[in-house]
């Protein structure tokens, strides 16, 4: 099993760090500021709690006003990446917090760190409590930011204004009207950045949510200016893809069903208990005349705690079957217990789906060991 997250703070850490603050700041004590860092509640805490933890103590050690001390972490910055921190990026998130925590009142230096500040460690949680009081200005800034000439900081533009950034606060205004974002993503759709293209598609994904019909338009639009564009497009509709939606099937050249048949579709194991797996087969025929591309997925239909059924999609493959073909397809689904979803015993269902289209259900049982 991975170590959790929160390790990355450890003792090895914090020696290197200290021995680079003592460096740069004449006034840290660093035996006060372990001290403060290592507090009875220190073992309890989260990540992201240890984050705001070690930014209220560096605080401490920083006597100047806001200006002066973000001035003096971003002055840490060369020096971190000359004691092989470079690899060890993510810890310092505490740098983006400090911006967040200390900076909503000066917006001007907040923007200015934060453009710097990205280019090490991503600011795109830090920029949310700006974006709620200052969107406009932020959203003018983004733009700006989009044609920047450091790639992390162009991937900023996008990554910090998708409406739904996971593990983040929503954004409402924008989920309700994102238009202020898309001349970010104009700007960033052919960007030489794998790193860029690919937060332009989860923020299109994003959209996808609550405005499908603005992300299916922009892919009319862009679809065949490129290679590049059009995988990010096709990452970018992965929701509505999943989704079957009617429009969208035939921009990635998935066509009709009609002549595409699902035959002897079976359950192989009916009954399972917590902790096996369902196993199932089935045999596709294409029974067009030419060659077809199919997206083959299978929905499972879990059962929730109220008794409804609610299905989730996996993907099974997505090639091109030769015309008049006969495909037997076997697939087994893992019932373990998973953090992410609660198991609940009784009826769950399987389905076959074919671009987009989804066919007959069959039902099996989930018992408890």
């Amino acid at each position: 099993m991975a170590e959790p997250l929160k390790y990355i703070y450890n003792q090895a850490f914090f020696d290197r760090f200290t021995t680079v603050l003592q460096n740069e700041i004449p006034s840290f004590d660093r035996v006060s500021f372990l001290k403060t860092i290592y507090n009875d509640e220190w073992e309890m805490l989260e990540l992201k709690q240890r984050m705001r933890h070690i930014t209220l103590a560096l605080k401490s050690q920083l006597t100047g006003d806001f200006e002066q001390n973000i001035q003096t972490i971003i002055n840490t910055i060369p020096k971190l990446k000359a004691n092989g921190f470079e690899e060890d990026r993510l810890a310092f998130i505490i740098y983006p917090d400090f911006v967040e925590v200390y900076g909503l009142e000066h917006y001007e230096v907040s923007m200015a760190a934060m453009e710097q500040i990205t280019q090490f460690v991503t600011c795109e949680f830090a920029i949310r409590p700006f974006l709620m009081r200052y969107e406009a200005k932020v959203m003018k800034q983004m733009l700006t930011w989009s044609t920047h000439k450091h790639e992390s900081v162009r991937r900023f533009a996008s990554e910090g204004c998708r409406p739904r950034l996971p593990w983040a606060m929503a954004i409402p205004t924008l989920k309700q009207n994102p238009s202020s974002i898309l001349p970010i993503l104009e700007n960033l759709k052919n960007d030489s950045s794998e790193y860029v293209r690919r937060s332009v598609a989860n923020n299109l994904n994003d959209i996808s949510k609550d405005h499908p019909d603005t992300v299916i338009a922009l892919t009319k639009k862009w679809i065949g200016s490129s290679t590049q564009t059009d995988k990010l497009l096709k990452h970018a509709c992965r929701t509505l893809l999943k989704k079957g939606h009617v429009e969208v099937m035939p921009i990635f050249g998935y066509g009709s069903v009609e002549q595409i048949e699902i035959i002897d579709f079976n359950i192989l194991t009916p009954t399972i208990k917590v902790g096996d797996a369902v196993e199932f087969s089935f045999t596709l025929l294409n029974q067009n005349d030419s060659d077809t591309l199919i997206r083959l997925e299978y929905g499972l239909y879990f059962q929730k705690a109220n008794g409804t059924l609610s299905r989730k999609v996996f993907k099974i493959s997505e090639k091109i079957y030769a015309a008049h073909s006969k495909t037997t397809i076997f697939r087994k689904q893992s019932f373990k217990v998973i953090t992410t979803r609660k198991l609940h015993v009784g009826l769950h269902q399987v389905s076959i789906i074919i671009n987009g289209v989804e066919f007959k259900k069959h039902d099996f049982e989930l018992v408890k060991n």
